[in-house]
């Protein structure tokens, strides 16, 4: 059923201002324009040339902004067919030709495939607790100096599941904790 559309704004780049549709359910909760305002200003406005994967793309809303500011592919994954089929109708829409929709699990996602990234939007539903299970699964997937944008509703359990992970920035607006994060370098062997 696709009369219960939520809209949101891209608020960069090359399709600024433009709305994309998508639909509403409880799961899926677009990242505020405020929030990807701060991500965007952390990453610099232009990602030209850079690979991306949006997760969990739910609406859409940082893998249409990433596309938006001249990312030259970016993969959005998504379960949901009717999220999907959203996301089908706003890369048609926007002529989004850099966009690959894979309709899958993520976790599947990422034993399965073998890209590199240079940004990972990382936004899966709060109430699953997914971090844990995802979070070790995407060094294969980061390029040299890739960072991840994690997006969640808690950060008090946090310490344990980012230990190999570097906080290079971090934000909270409302109940939004906002991280970007970098691999940490393990040190040489030297012996």
């Amino acid at each position: 059923m696709r009369s219960n559309l939520g809209r949101i704004r891209i608020i960069g780049g090359q399709w600024r201002s433009r709305i994309i549709s998508f639909p509403v359910y409880t799961d899926l909760r677009p990242t505020p324009d405020r929030v990807r305002e701060t991500l965007f200003n952390w990453l610099g406005q232009d990602l030209t040339g850079l690979s991306c994967l949006d997760l969990f793309a739910g609406s859409g809303a940082l893998g249409f902004e990433a596309a938006s500011r001249g990312a030259k592919h970016v993969v959005m994954v998504e379960s949901s067919g009717s999220a999907l089929h959203a996301l089908s109708d706003n890369k048609i829409k926007l002529n989004a030709e850099q966009v690959e929709l894979v309709r899958m699990d993520a976790s599947i996602y990422l034993v399965t495939d073998k890209q590199k990234f240079d940004i990972v939007f990382l936004d899966p539903p709060y109430r699953m607790k997914l971090l844990p299970e995802i979070l070790p699964l995407l060094p294969p997937h980061m390029s040299e100096d890739g960072l991840v944008y994690l997006e969640t509703g808690r950060s008090d359990d946090l310490d344990q599941i980012l230990q190999h992970w570097k906080i290079w920035r971090k934000s909270k607006a409302g109940k939004v904790n906002c991280y970007l994060l970098e691999m940490k370098q393990e040190p040489d062997d030297c012996g």
